[in-house]
């Protein structure tokens, strides 16, 4: 099989990381600590040209290539420039907290961008050796972030188990989809979707290897009962590598699902039994999440059970099975990744050498130390609780709207009870910032980009609130053209 030149359109933003990633490995070995600024702005300036290229490149249409290996459509376009602008925030934010802590070197910026080049394979990925190796890309990148702080023990502990828990993860995805391929006899999505609608595959060997798929995406997306490593990996990784755990890999992992739920097994037949699945998931998610979460007393861990939580939310758009619940769905993990950001951000805002703002007692009378931030975290904290007007009010809002309209108007109730259950944690942050005595009186320093940054990232959490229409009819729009 020859590739032709509009092949390696769609892959150009994949192929310029990817050559821009081998030259910071290489230009980083001729410079000295004192000028990692240079990677630092390199590595930025690579994630803005990958999303001029995305856009360029982006016809508006389903295009396949690499002999049915990539896609290129507009969700997976949508997404890339979503996690370009995810990644690139992290870096910001992070600058002073790795550099107090020795992290602030060429080994953290590659490993970072090679986590993103898998993240962008598996957004396009049409195929599942190709939805597979994008998943290990991004795997293997994120064991080796988690314990780069090769000197904390916390550090080495957690990535431990993250690799451990995530290749039996990746044995059970791997193993769900060799039964597929023996049920269809391809690996093609697209194939495997033109065979289950024909009635040309083993429906009884496709359920089993459902069952192993959907296991191994609830892992990624860190679903109960699969959700056992994201508190200890969220509390033991430097924040920075939590930050961007917490974020940009959840847009990723939302395009996988798509891919192998929607696209390959969707078809009626396979619809029911991946829906219950995920209700279930849904479910427990929501339930363990949001009550575990107020015995936390480290906020990093109490931001693991919130994750799990919202992720419950955005499987029950998934499970809808209708276009308008995958774009709410898209919207709800979108406006998570944004506020994620900017609570972790706020963590390292706190933080300094020496010292970790890890604790929810280290928000104590944050108000009096700097009312500014004390109100942005107020909006980070009402947006994740789902207080109108805050956008996660409207992300809400949309996914148990498209829940109700596919029929699932009991787990659309029991979301809303657990989601007033959830809201207890967050107010209680609210409460710590403005109605108690601080614990620390020393002066928040940070670089400017970052506090304008993070600034930005609070107001937007209130002002896209207010106006979401713009950014829900990107998302329908994706997903319409894309299905």
């Amino acid at each position: 099989m020859i590739l032709t030149a509009a092949d390696f359109v769609p892959v150009w933003p994949e192929i310029l990381l990817l050559v821009m990633v081998c030259v910071i490995l290489i230009a980083d070995l001729f410079l000295r600590d004192d000028q990692r600024a240079g990677t630092y702005l390199l590595s930025l300036l690579t994630l803005g040209a990958c999303a001029v290229v995305t856009v360029l490149t982006s016809t508006g249409d389903v295009t396949v290539a690499m002999h049915g290996m990539f896609v290129d459509d507009p969700m997976s376009d949508t997404l890339k420039v979503m996690v370009y602008i995810a990644v690139a925030t992290m870096l910001i934010y992070s600058r002073s907290y790795v550099t107090a802590r020795g992290m602030f070197r060429g080994e953290f910026f590659t490993l970072v961008l090679f986590a993103t080049l898998g993240m962008m394979v598996m957004i396009s990925a049409n195929h599942f050796l190709t939805l597979y190796l994008g998943l290990e890309l991004l795997s293997l990148s994120m064991y080796a972030l988690v314990a780069l702080q090769r000197d904390s023990n916390d550090a080495t502990e957690a990535a431990m188990k993250y690799f451990v828990l995530g290749a039996l993860a990746s044995g059970m995805l791997l193993y769900g989809m060799s039964m597929i391929y023996g049920a269809t006899g391809s690996l093609e999505i697209t194939r495997v979707a033109e065979r289950i609608a024909s009635g040309q595959a083993n429906l009884a060997i496709l359920v089993f290897g459902l069952v192993f798929v959907v296991s191994g995406l609830a892992f990624k997306f860190g679903a109960v009962p699969f959700h056992m490593w994201v508190p200890d990996v969220y509390q033991g990784a430097p924040t920075a590598v939590a930050l961007l755990i917490s974020t940009a890999p959840k847009l990723a992992a939302f395009a996988f699902a798509i891919r192998l739920l929607v696209e390959s097994l969707g078809h009626q037949s396979l619809l029911v039994e991946w829906q219950q699945m995920l209700a279930i998931l849904a479910v427990l998610s929501m339930a363990l999440g949001n009550i575990t979460a107020i015995a936390q007393t480290n906020i990093k861990r109490m931001l693991a059970y919130s994750t799990i939580s919202h992720m419950g939310f955005v499987l029950l758009g998934l499970l809808s099975g209708t276009i308008d619940g995958y774009g709410a769905a898209m919207f709800y993990v979108s406006v998570y990744a944004f506020v994620g950001l900017g609570t972790f951000g706020m963590i390292m805002l706190l933080s300094r050498e020496g010292f970790e703002a890890d604790r929810i007692e280290d928000f104590r009378g944050l108000n009096r130390r700097s009312p500014w931030y004390a109100f942005v975290m107020l909006l980070l904290m009402f947006s994740l609780a789902g207080v109108p007007p805050t956008v996660g009010f409207y992300a809400k809002l949309a996914v148990l709207q498209g829940a109700m309209d596919a029929g699932f108007l009991g787990l659309a109730i029991v979301a809303v009870l657990l989601s007033l259950i959830g809201a207890f944690y967050y107010l209680r942050i609210v409460r710590l910032m403005y109605f108690d005595e601080p614990v620390d009186g020393t002066p928040i320093v940070a670089p400017v980009g970052a506090r304008l940054l993070l600034s930005l990232n609070g107001l937007a959490a209130l002002v896209v609130g207010i106006v979401p229409g713009w950014l829900m009819t990107i998302c329908q729009q994706a997903m319409q053209a894309s299905l």
